[in-house]
C-alpha cells in the first residue's frame, strides 16, 4: 500500500511532480534550500543543471517530491535539510572579515560565533573596517531575500568623519549622485553633528558609503551599522552575538521596518578576542 501511494503523481523519471503531494514529502527545490545550499529560486537553478540526484538518480525537476527516508546528493554528496534553522546577529568589530575564508590569514567575523554545530554564512556585507550588526544563518531564502536589492531591506549606519561633513555632501548623498559610471543614492541623510551623518540604504552597493565619501574627500572614521530593517544594534556589544527571535525573522521576511517592542535584545556569548590574538577553542552554542 505505501509503495503505491508512493508511486501516485510521479512522472517518468519515478519521482512525484508537482501535483500530488503526499505525507511529509516536500519539493526537492525546498529540500535543497534548507539543506543551506541556496536560496529556493537558485536551489531550482542548480537541479535543473542536473547536480542534485535522489536515490541514485539525476533529477532535473525542481518540482518533484522527495520523502522521508530517500538519498538525496548534491555533486555526488550526501545532502540533508538542517537540523535546525539558525539566525544569528553579531556586533562585528573592525578588522574582521564577513566571509567564511581569507587567502591573507585575516581574522574572521564567523570565529566570533559560539560553536553552532551547523554551517552558517553571513547576509550582507560589512568590510573589513567597518563593524556593526550582521546576520549569521543556514536558512537560504531568509538570506537571498534579505540580500536581494530588490527587496529594498532598509540598513541604517552612522558615519564619523575625520573632518567636518559639508552639507551638500549630505544632500547629494540623498538626492543621488553618479561616481565613475555608478548610481548611489541614499534613502535618508540625516546629519547627526559636524562631523557625523546618519545614512539609510537599501540597495546596499559595495563600499557606497566610502566610496561617496572619498569622492568628496572625506575620510570615514568609524563606520557603524546600526539596523537592518527592524532589527537594532541596541547594547549588543563589538564581539558578541545573540540569536534573533522568531518575531524578529518574521518581521525580516515580511519586509517590516519596526517591531511591536523595537529594539534588539541583549547579547549572550562572550566578548570577542582581538585580531591577530592567539585562537580560542569554540564554545557549544548554548542559545
Amino acid at each position: 500500500m505505501r509503495d503505491e501511494t508512493r508511486a501516485r503523481g510521479r512522472g517518468g523519471d519515478g519521482f512525484r511532480t508537482p501535483g500530488g503531494a503526499g505525507k511529509g514529502d516536500v519539493r526537492l527545490q525546498v529540500y535543497v534550500a534548507r539543506a543551506g545550499v541556496a536560496s529556493r529560486r537558485a536551489s531550482g537553478e542548480i537541479i535543473a543543471a542536473g547536480r542534485v540526484g535522489v536515490n541514485g538518480a539525476v533529477v532535473r525537476e525542481p518540482g518533484s517530491r522527495v520523502f522521508p527516508g530517500d538519498s538525496v546528493t548534491l555533486d555526488g554528496r550526501p545532502l540533508r535539510p538542517e537540523a535546525r534553522r539558525l539566525y544569528v546577529a553579531l556586533n562585528k568589530p573592525p578588522g574582521y572579515i564577513c566571509s567564511s575564508g581569507d587567502p591573507q590569514g585575516r581574522p574572521l567575523a564567523l570565529d566570533l560565533l559560539p560553536e553552532a554545530g551547523e554551517r552558517l554564512y553571513g547576509v550582507g556585507r560589512l568590510d573589513f573596517m567597518s563593524c556593526g550588526i550582521i546576520f549569521f544563518t543556514n536558512d537560504g531564502e531568509f538570506a537571498a531575500r534579505l540580500g536581494h536589492p530588490g527587496f529594498g531591506t532598509e540598513k541604517e549606519y552612522i558615519v564619523e568623519a575625520t573632518g567636518h561633513i559639508p552639507d551638500e555632501t549630505v544632500a547629494a548623498f540623498e538626492n543621488g549622485i553618479t561616481i565613475d559610471g555608478e548610481s548611489y543614492r541614499a534613502k535618508r541623510a540625516d546629519r547627526i553633528g559636524s562631523r557625523c551623518v546618519r545614512i539609510v540604504l537599501t540597495e546596499g552597493k559595495n563600499r557606497e558609503i566610502r566610496r561617496v565619501f572619498s569622492h568628496f574627500r572625506l575620510h570615514p572614521l568609524r563606520l557603524r551599522r546600526v539596523r537592518i530593517g527592524p532589527v537594532r544594534l541596541g547594547s549588543l556589544a563589538e564581539g558578541e552575538s545573540r540569536p534573533l527571535a522568531a518575531d524578529e525573522v518574521a518581521a525580516l521576511m515580511e519586509g517590516k521596518a519596526f517591531l511591536p517592542a523595537d529594539g534588539m535584545r541583549e547579547g549572550v556569548s562572550r566578548p570577542a578576542p582581538r585580531p591577530r590574538a592567539a585562537a580560542r577553542p569554540r564554545k557549544e552554542l548554548t542559545w
